[in-house]
């Protein structure tokens, strides 16, 4: 469970278990339009109308301010890691080079479940936003209503497993291609934004910023809280990272892809949230399919049919990032072992992993046939919260104890206390607490940070293909912290659905997993004796000759 692999380990012995390689063909624009492509039509049009209703009001925009700033430091630690440990894993490989092969396993099963369960929402928006592209006023128009299931399970979604086949069928025919449709669709899909920012700043009215309520009818509690949700919105910068092993110059490529994508996902997620909320006051934004309706409501009938075009498309550019990086993260853990070498094998012809995707296309369509948005929206958060805190303190440990070669108890010791009094004043904040509290957890994780600064040594050592975190440890530390903050602020019923599904993929590793990571290491090691015997043997008959012929 605690076994590590280091970055040369996975970059070609166990990358050689999937057969053929990946075929590298993206460029820098290949991944700033995937990282904008993957995230611009999950959030805006699946998060920012209820959350503006129902949590944060007008001040949604200040949410996704602050969530920005989490995915932007969460960002600046994966993109380290993805050039120290260029592979498609993404978060499963650069935990299990740190922390073991546990920690690596249970953050891959996590990101799999948030990417299948974000997909399979994100797609039913898709027939939301299509039904309002074709003149329907009626989100649910398009879906059918079953008598018998479950309230949450009754609407089957047709359209939107329709979507997921047609885009699991390009997935598994090209990478490139893939990239191209993407880059096409996104630059499409940023004019429409375009259209939407500036009709809500010329046509909206700043009274309805501050009518009814305040620009924030819900307090500093709502913002925050609403920052945890929308949280959702930046899931996809992470796939960037998992097209690692199909990039050309990796070192250079995946900062400016994963950073890059994140500042242009942040400033145009504020801005439209802010139009929005300037074309209605906050109480009359519909829920389903927020931007047409909106504009239906302003009786711009014509608006509303292109707005659910252009959201239509950025849905379908999101999808197939989305589709694109879960496949690999399936590979890579099937490379491992974790689960059957089977998910592992890529396509000698279209360098694709072929099994990973078509599975993952059945689940999500699955899923996606059956149920509502609202309940499984704030699980994705939990666990893109839950991975992302992970990488920052794997981070940590790599920089102070793996490179800098210094004694683990003292790193290990302060994440421990960064985490706990994280934990605390978050739970402070929660059940509103004297601020006295808030100030001592606050004033207790600053010092932790100054002092383990300033005791524990850091030694830097550029290389010329690495690419290092700046003012470290401070930008790994508010990660962690805004990540546990935010992960407070969720709903019970997203920790007790979080629970079971660990317990699950605890199960699986224990039964299945453990057991079959060690099974492939025994046989390389076999094989590695056997050749270094071979070796052996050929070089003893090559002397014996020479002496005869001596």
């Amino acid at each position: 469970m605690l076994a590590t692999w280091t970055p040369d380990q996975e970059l070609n012995k166990v990358r050689l278990r999937s057969g053929a390689d990946m075929k590298r063909k993206l460029t820098w624009y290949d991944l700033v339009a995937l990282g904008v492509g993957g995230m611009l039509g999950v959030g805006v049009f699946v998060t920012t109308g209820p959350v503006a209703r129902k949590t944060s009001g007008p001040s949604v925009f200040i949410s996704y301010i602050i969530a920005a700033v989490s995915a932007l430091l969460s960002s600046l630690c994966y993109t380290e890691f993805s050039v120290d440990v260029p592979v498609a894993g993404g978060a499963f490989s650069y935990l299990r080079v740190t922390f073991g092969e546990f920690v690596g396993y249970f953050a891959g099963a996590n990101i799999l479940m948030e990417y299948v369960l974000s997909n399979a929402a994100v797609s039913r928006s898709f027939t939301e936003y299509l039904s309002f592209a074709f003149g329907r006023n009626d989100p649910n128009s398009w879906r059918i209503h079953v008598h018998g299931l479950m309230q949450g399970y009754n609407m089957l979604d047709f359209p939107a497993v329709a979507l997921i086949i047609v885009l699991t069928i390009c997935l598994c025919h090209s990478t490139k291609e893939s990239s191209m449709l993407n880059l096409i669709m996104t630059a499409f899909h940023v004019v429409f934004f375009g259209f939407i920012i500036i009709a809500g700043f010329c046509n909206g009215k700043v009274e309805n910023l501050v009518k009814p309520g305040g620009i924030a009818p819900y307090g500093v509690r709502g913002i925050l809280d609403g920052a945890a949700i929308v949280y959702f919105s930046y899931i996809g910068y992470d796939t960037v990272s998992t097209m690692a092993e199909e990039i050309k110059n990796p070192s250079k490529t995946l900062p400016l892809g994963i950073v890059g994508s994140v500042l242009i996902v942040s400033a145009l997620y504020c801005l439209m949230a802010l139009s929005l909320c300037l074309l209605l006051p906050y109480n009359m934004i519909p829920e389903g399919a927020s931007f047409s309706a909106v504009f239906e409501l302003m009786g711009w009938k014509w608006a509303s049919n292109v707005v659910g075009v252009g959201a239509s498309l950025g849905i379908v550019a999101s999808l197939l990032v989305a589709m694109l990086g879960q496949a690999r993260y399936l590979c890579v853990i099937g490379r491992a072992r974790l689960v059957p070498s089977w998910f592992a094998k890529v396509h000698p012809t279209t360098g694709t992993p072929l099994n990973a995707t078509i599975v993952l296309g059945i689940c999500q369509a699955s899923i996606a046939l059956f149920t509502e948005l609202d309940i499984v929206i704030e699980m994705i958060s939990i666990g893109t919260l839950l991975v992302f805190y992970l990488v920052s303190n794997a981070l940590i440990f790599r920089r102070y104890v793996i490179l800098s070669k210094n004694p683990p108890l003292h790193t290990l010791l302060f994440l421990f206390l960064l985490s706990s009094t994280s934990f605390a004043f978050s739970l402070s904040w929660k059940f509103k607490l004297h601020w006295w509290n808030l100030m001592l957890f606050a004033g207790l994780t600053f010092s932790a940070t100054v002092i383990f600064q300033y005791f524990v040594p850091m030694i830097v050592m550029e290389q010329q293909e690495s690419w290092l975190v700046p003012f470290m440890p401070w930008p790994a530390t508010i990660s962690i912290f805004l990540n546990v903050f935010l992960m407070t602020t969720l709903k019970m019923v997203a920790y007790k659905r979080f629970g079971i599904w660990a317990c699950v993929i605890t199960i699986l590793y224990v039964f299945y997993g453990v057991h079959s990571t060690y099974h492939a290491e025994e046989i390389l090691e076999m094989i590695v004796v056997d050749n270094v015997n071979v070796n052996s043997s050929t070089q003893q008959q090559i002397t014996k000759v020479d002496i005869q012929l001596v």
